[in-house]
């Protein structure tokens, strides 16, 4: 349910990184990598379920806004996520 925006202590700016101010031209990472990375912690640090969870609500969107300076890859193996990262110019 919609709440009034008084009833919160502070409102932040929704700013996000862009690209490639993220993501390194020379890697690829996964959603679960890409989600943490947004949030300031290392691509490989160990969250809980539920805070991945929340963390990915981020940055699905994050990479669908973003997706024109992107490129993926298919999985290693059907039981593995693909993988995104920032298209160069030797992508295309």
């Amino acid at each position: 349910m919609p709440k009034p925006k008084d009833e919160f202590p502070a409102l932040y700016p929704c700013d996000f990184y862009a690209a490639e101010e993220l993501l390194d031209p020379d890697l690829m990472y996964t959603v679960y990598e890409i989600a943490r990375m947004l949030q300031g912690l290392d691509p490989d640090a160990e969250i809980d379920v539920e805070t991945e969870e929340i963390l990915l609500d981020w940055a699905i969107p994050w990479i669908v806004r973003n997706a024109d300076d992107m490129v993926v890859a298919e999985p290693p193996s059907e039981d593995e996520p693909g993988y995104y990262g920032l298209q160069t110019d030797g992508d295309r």
